[in-house]
């Protein structure tokens, strides 16, 4: 895992979504973005951190924010997820770990004794000017979402 990022210029991206869309930096810019990295879709703590994500899908327009969910599960299963799961966040692909690398999110992991290759769950802050204000790494699930949110209000 790479250095922090905060107060930085947030690395650029351009990445295929759901429903056959694309997401970018640029395009995101003029408005503040949440960047949320999750390990894999339709698991229990994906699952859950997408929900919480999309319940408050309303509360974070208000205040000009877009919330993306990137993981490198492809697009197709990117669609199933989110239609089984009635998620209205874009969901984003970095089937090839790309934007993982450049984020600093792709790095070894242990569970239950073994080492593996992974994305840690990690939540970043950008501002409407492409500048990282918050990072959060190794993400816990409850509450995560109402943080967030709490941050882009604070700012």
């Amino acid at each position: 895992m790479t250095d922090n990022l905060e107060g930085s210029e947030a690395p650029e991206f351009d990445m295929a979504t759901d429903g056959g869309g694309r997401v970018s930096l640029e395009g995101l810019r003029g408005q503040w973005a949440v960047l949320y990295f999750y390990p894999k879709a339709d698991t229990p703590g994906c699952t859950n951190q997408s929900k919480d994500f999309s319940a408050m899908k309303t509360a974070f327009g208000r205040v000009n924010a877009v919330v993306v969910g990137i993981s490198k599960d492809p697009v197709k299963k990117l669609d199933r997820f989110k239609d089984k799961h009635e998620l209205n966040v874009t969901l984003a692909s970095d089937e090839g770990g790309d934007v993982c690398e450049r984020y600093g999110v792709w790095g070894e992991k242990t569970l239950y004794g073994r080492k593996f290759m992974g994305i840690e769950r990690t939540t970043f802050l950008i501002d409407p000017e492409g500048q990282v204000r918050r990072v959060w790494r190794k993400v816990k699930v409850p509450g995560h979402a109402q943080a967030v949110l709490d941050a882009v209000n604070a700012t």
